[in-house]
């Protein structure tokens, strides 16, 4: 087992409440749609490290509207994520992928026609907005 990982990821929103998710082309959970985010990095408060990896991986700027939650993620082989979600919405710019070595397939989704299969994190996001 190793040391777990510190990673978060924002569950954006639009007016209509739908969600934006992008199909992962990198292990943990390749080939599923998740939410966007990343690791933090070393002394990186969790909220701007929310912020760095949104603008890095889709060009655009976000308000973090509060904690929605917590994933545990422990793959086979001892890797453990611990990844803090913040729900979240557009505060400027257009979504664009700017990873394409990371990311495809970037859209908006309702919560009643998400795409398949999702990752741990989106699901316990999709959880945590249905209350």
């Amino acid at each position: 087992m190793t040391v777990p990982r510190l990673g978060c990821g924002a569950a954006i929103l639009d007016t209509a409440g739908r969600m934006l998710l992008a199909r992962r082309l990198t292990e943990p959970e390749a080939g599923c749609y998740g939410l966007l985010g990343g690791k933090i990095e070393p002394g990186e408060a969790t909220r701007d490290a929310i912020l760095r990896e949104i603008e890095e991986e889709i060009g655009v700027r976000l308000e973090l509207q509060g904690f929605l939650c917590a994933v545990d993620l422990i793959l086979p082989g001892g890797i453990h994520w611990v990844s803090v979600v913040e729900r979240a919405r557009i505060a400027a710019g257009t979504p664009e992928i700017r990873e394409p070595e990371k990311l495809t397939d970037l859209g908006w989704f309702a919560r009643d026609a998400l795409p398949q299969p999702l990752t741990q994190a989106a699901i316990a996001a999709v959880k945590a907005l249905e209350g």
